[in-house]
């Protein structure tokens, strides 16, 4: 599917055009609440494709053949006043994206005193009618249960920050939606062997976010690695020193190795564009595929710095993790359980590699391994630490019922890390190492996950009620 320059979100709002001629100036003034609806949702960087008032059930499927022809990734519907289903349920079910009511007052409170003193009832009563979007609410909610449509609520009114952050939690959520379907997964390489927590299903993992995967060949991205030329050998240097914080102990020929494929990696993503990427390889030791798997680290680095996540291990879930976070702008780190120091009350994680270098407390340093534990050979890793303040944790999850995601919230604080190579951060949960970490992992997690930075748990909730996948918050 071609993929456009910004997520199509429809827009529509509803009222009974019986009021029209009863009540004088009432359709031009909820007309202009849509209007500034419209407008403040289009700031959040969406097209909004707007099917205008909707007030009988012959106007409902008119809009529905327009949001439908768009392919709107969700629907806004404004209840401006009372409006009757009817007008509702032909555009949900010709649509089939998921809707969100909006029911915004134009103001948080009626002047009542003001209100009553017109001594005109008829007038009050278009002014009311102005107000009681609340109206209809059940009267939608109970039509949809019963139709099997999904739909959210936002309440609250015009200028309500709560409820705007609501509605902008909702447009960065059918963004991210809409890139994981357009999203091209590499798998390079195979498992590692024994990581039965890894292994998963790809057709599930397709149906889940509508991810496509490339799978890819360690020929192909030798191939490409023996063409590297050496301007493109020194620019990637280049990028090496000016990104990350080069130890004085990386021997030149280790940053040539890394850098050369570094540059192979850059040149297989834009050739089989890629938008994540999953890895692993092991094979005979003193070949050309070890020589490359072994220099990877800084250049995988690189491609999840610029949102293009790369997991190790081949953990594809995770490589879906990551991107859910770098999509939200939260980073997405490569990381698993390293200890617990119950102490100090918090759980560290990291990894010998990717990692998020936008989200690092500092630079982040480039430094040389001696051994890969667990892998073979030895080179360059990264070593860092995620920014300090509110983090969240995600990890896709493949449970026994299918997909699920698994978030939490915590807080990434100061204190020693482990100078060991690799990434590694103290978190900070406010149930407590203890209860988190049995909470965690009793939702049968693979060992890693992705750490972002902010509190976005509440986003990632929107983004699986719009892919119909359940979320579960822990703490």
């Amino acid at each position: 599917m071609e993929k456009k320059d910004k997520v199509r979100i429809g827009l529509f709002g509803i009222g009974l055009d019986t009021y029209w001629n009863q009540f004088d100036g009432l359709l031009d003034n909820l007309k202009k609440y849509q209007a500034q609806i419209k407008e403040k949702i289009e700031s959040f960087g969406v097209e909004i494709i707007d099917a205008g008032m909707i007030d009988n059930p012959e106007k409902a499927r008119e809009a529905a053949n327009l949001l439908k022809a768009a392919d709107v990734e969700m629907v806004f519907l404004y209840i401006s006043t009372y409006a009757l289903s009817s007008t509702v349920l032909p555009v949900a079910q010709k649509v089939k994206a998921p809707i969100v009511l909006l029911n915004l007052q134009p103001v948080p409170q009626l002047d009542y005193e003001k209100f009553n003193s017109l001594g005109d009832r008829g007038k009050m009563t278009g002014i009311w009618l102005e107000h009681c979007q609340a109206c209809s609410v059940p009267e939608i909610a109970s039509v949809f249960n019963r139709s099997g449509i999904r739909y959210n609520i936002v309440s609250g009114h015009l200028k309500d920050n709560e409820a705007w952050a609501e509605i902008k939690g909702w447009t960065d959520a059918a963004r991210v939606a809409e890139v994981l379907k357009n999203n091209r997964m590499g798998i390079l390489g195979n498992y590692y062997g024994g990581m039965l927590d890894v292994y998963t299903d790809l057709t599930r993992q397709s149906a889940a976010f509508g991810t496509h995967f490339e799978i890819l060949e360690m020929c192909e991205l030798k191939n490409i690695r023996d063409a590297v030329s050496d301007d493109q050998l020194k620019t990637k240097i280049a990028e090496f020193k000016s990104t990350f914080d080069v130890a004085p102990d990386c021997e030149p020929k280790e940053i040539e190795r890394a850098a050369r494929t570094s540059a192979a990696l850059d040149k297989l993503a834009e050739n089989r564009k890629l938008g994540s990427l999953a890895y692993y390889y092991e094979g005979q030791p003193g070949n050309e595929y070890e020589n490359i798997v072994t220099s990877v680290i800084a250049g995988n680095t690189l491609l999840t710095g610029k949102n293009i996540p790369v997991a190790g291990e081949c953990e594809v879930k995770n490589a879906h993790a990551m991107k859910i976070m770098a999509e939200f702008g939260a980073g997405g780190s490569f990381s698993e359980f390293y200890l617990m120091d119950f102490t100090d009350d918090v759980v560290y994680l990291g990894h010998d590699g990717p990692a998020h270098f936008a989200i690092a407390e500092g630079r982040v340093k480039l430094v040389p391994l001696p051994v890969y534990h667990g892998k073979p050979g030895k080179g360059l890793s990264i070593q860092m630490t995620v920014k300090h303040g509110p983090v969240t944790m995600l990890s896709v999850v493949e449970g026994k019922d299918g997909i699920f995601l698994l978030v939490a919230e915590g807080e990434s604080v100061p204190g020693p890390t482990l100078q060991i190579g690799n990434t590694n951060s103290r978190y900070r949960f406010k149930i407590g190492a203890k209860e988190f970490i049995n909470r965690w992992s009793k939702q049968g997690p693979a060992h890693h996950c992705a750490i972002g930075v902010g509190h976005i748990a509440g986003k990632i909730e929107k983004l699986g009620k719009l892919l119909n996948v359940e979320v579960i918050r822990i703490g």
